[in-house]
């Protein structure tokens, strides 16, 4: 077979940084038509050129391939193995596909995506907290968990990062503990494009997201491959094993390469990973897998079990005496803080805690009490609202700039929006991107929405403190009534729902709401709406906190975001857009109502 020849060309990613890639055109001895793309990331330390032989090696010449330098790395720019979070480099992944999408025609439904070791791990984060509809994923050896071979080195990092700031950690790992191929030891030694050093940010947030996401593994539903190195000196294979045990797909298979080292797709024997790589994808492009629904996942699997478990008390005595004591201690010196203070009295989910946690104000009793305020305030969960509020403004602004550039009127409805806040702060950031004084940054109509008489109250003098009575309205309304919903007027052409469908478990009443909306919402408008995919303190809300619906265990059903895009899609949108915070705790979607015929 004749060599491929790539082209170089880069992409701008979410921040405006310019990353290369490499891309090979499919060439298929007939000249038939691409089938698909195959999207190579990868190892931490290299760059495209280190995986290019396997654009030949792979022998699926009616494939294109694509290979990036990930950012700080080979001829992508910033400071060398530098990124500011694992969060950033997957959103790069996804700014990387949707590029090939664009640019080359090539639809993410029709993309393989091959990782190795980091590049598997990103790989592996992107489909668990993008959900991306991709044909299939290859992990190579993913770098889960790294041996670092030095006694309690993570928490010694952490420490040091705190109280050092940013520093770099060179690679201990030499050329010939990565393969048995002497040719490839060679070239790794003398490859000027080798970054050995990694920003100890980055390899602190790789290993706490990766544990995050073996553990919560489930979620994916990806057709997965896994090979496995059985000699590897680099990363632990436990980790490996129980990510494939815990995965969510439906079609899975895991090879194990006794004698390989990390460089599985470099090794010296690499005919016995690439034989069932091949095989792998080709069958994913012939006879793909079906997809797995998860329109029942509030009645069985990994999702429904976690809450039937959060739902009973713990077994263990001590726990329960644990959980008691923490309750009493929320209660009374906890109450100091006026957000906790706030929280007891109407909820920790209620609307008023939202615009407190908005706010971000500490405040308390006995000066003491602001102290604990603070403490409640940065919050992993807290910290991530905010951060989810930021989203949501960003979404609310891109999809009235698509309303106006199709020349259709905007006009919104959040359909449970608590005092509102976010959504006028949203409109207002949306006016002053476009022009504060054009009167055609102003939306049509908004009308807010919301069950309780407090928030409905509350809202009202929002929107008369900022002077917005000649185009927005505060009603009480039911999220959850279909018949409402779908009867809303003048019909909006962007609806909200944020922070709402992630505090009710059950499916069927998300579908009534979604379905009340899509026919509230013309073909060609939008929808901009969150979840919860998963939570560092899931167990410590259900045995503390109480919620607005006055239960004194607020228990929440989480819902990977696969599952909450599938709702969606069931409902007539098409998803365009995501956001989620660095935690992987909070994401904002943008979709498009579709028309059904």
């Amino acid at each position: 077979m004749n060599a491929r020849t790539p082209q170089e060309a880069d992409f701008v990613t979410h921040d405006g940084e310019k990353l290369f890639y490499r891309y090979w055109p499919h060439a298929p001895a007939s000249g038939g038509p691409c089938r698909g793309a195959v999207v190579l990331l990868h190892r931490g330390h290299e760059h495209s050129g280190r995986v290019a032989h396997l654009v030949d090696e792979l022998e699926m010449p009616d494939f294109a391939f694509f290979a990036w330098d990930a950012r700080g790395h080979g001829r992508s720019p910033g400071q060398r193995g530098y990124s500011p979070g694992a969060a950033a480099s997957v959103r790069d992944v996804q700014a990387f596909v949707e590029h090939i999408r664009d640019r080359h025609g090539i639809a993410i439904e029709d993309m393989a995506i091959v990782g190795q070791s980091v590049g598997a791990v990103l790989a592996a984060i992107w489909a668990h907290d993008y959900a991306p509809p991709v044909r299939c994923l290859v992990l190579a050896s993913p770098a889960f968990h790294i041996k670092l071979y030095v006694p309690l080195a993570i928490p010694a990092l952490r420490l040091m990062y705190k109280l050092r700031g940013l520093f770099f950690v060179n690679s201990y790992v030499k050329p010939k503990f990565l393969t048995h191929d002497l040719e490839r030891v060679a070239s790794y030694a003398a490859d000027p494009l080798i970054t050995r050093p990694i920003a100890v940010n980055m390899l602190l947030d790789l290993h706490a997201t990766a544990r995050r996401i073996v553990a919560d593994a489930a979620a994916i539903t990806v057709p997965t491959q896994l090979l496995v190195s059985g000699a590897d000196w680099v990363v632990y294979r436990e980790p490996q094993d129980h990510f494939y045990d815990t995965l969510g797909s439906a079609r899975k298979e895991r090879i194990v390469l006794p004698g390989f080292f990390h460089d599985t797709l470099g090794e010296r024997d690499r005919a016995l990973a690439l034989q069932p790589l091949r095989a792998f994808v080709r069958r994913e492009f012939d006879a793909p897998a079906p997809r797995v629904s998860l329109v029942d996942a509030d009645q069985r699997g990994f999702f429904h079990d976690e809450y039937a478990a959060l739902k009973k008390p713990p077994a263990n005595p001590l726990l329960r005496l644990y959980w008691a004591l923490t309750r009493g201690a929320m209660k009374t010196v906890g109450a100091l803080s006026d957000g906790v203070a706030l929280g007891l009295r109407l909820g920790f989910d209620s609307g008023s805690t939202l615009d407190y946690v908005y706010r971000n104000e500490a405040s308390g009793r006995l000066g003491i009490g602001r102290l604990f305020d603070r403490a409640y305030l940065d919050s992993p969960g807290w910290q991530g609202i905010r951060q989810r509020k930021i989203h949501a403004e960003e979404l609310i602004a891109a999809a009235t700039a698509r309303l106006r550039m199709a020349g259709t009127p905007v006009r919104i409805v959040d359909i449970a929006a608590g005092h509102g806040r976010y959504v006028l702060d949203a409109i207002a950031a949306a006016a002053s991107i476009s022009g504060a004084a054009s009167s055609a940054a102003t939306p049509e109509s908004i009308l807010l929405r919301d069950y309780s008489p407090p928030n409905v109250e509350a809202g009202r003098r929002l929107i008369a403190q900022r002077n917005l009575e000649a185009i927005a309205r505060f009603e009480p309304g039911d999220a959850f009534d279909e018949t409402s919903l779908a009867a809303i007027e003048p019909r909006p052409t962007l609806a909200i729902v944020s922070g709402l469908y992630e505090l009710f478990g059950d499916n069927a009443l998300i579908e009534r709401s979604l379905s009340g909306l899509a026919q509230a919402v013309p073909p060609g408008g939008y929808l901009v709406y969150t979840g919860q995919p998963w939570h560092p303190q899931l167990e410590f809300i259900a045995r503390v906190l109480n919620n607005h619906r006055g239960e004194t265990a607020w228990i929440m059903r989480r819902r990977s975001q696969a599952e909450m895009d599938e709702l969606v899609a069931r409902a007539g949108f098409k998803k365009l857009e995501q956001r989620i915070d660095a935690q992987g705790i909070f994401t904002v979607s943008l979709a498009q109502r579709v028309d059904a015929a």
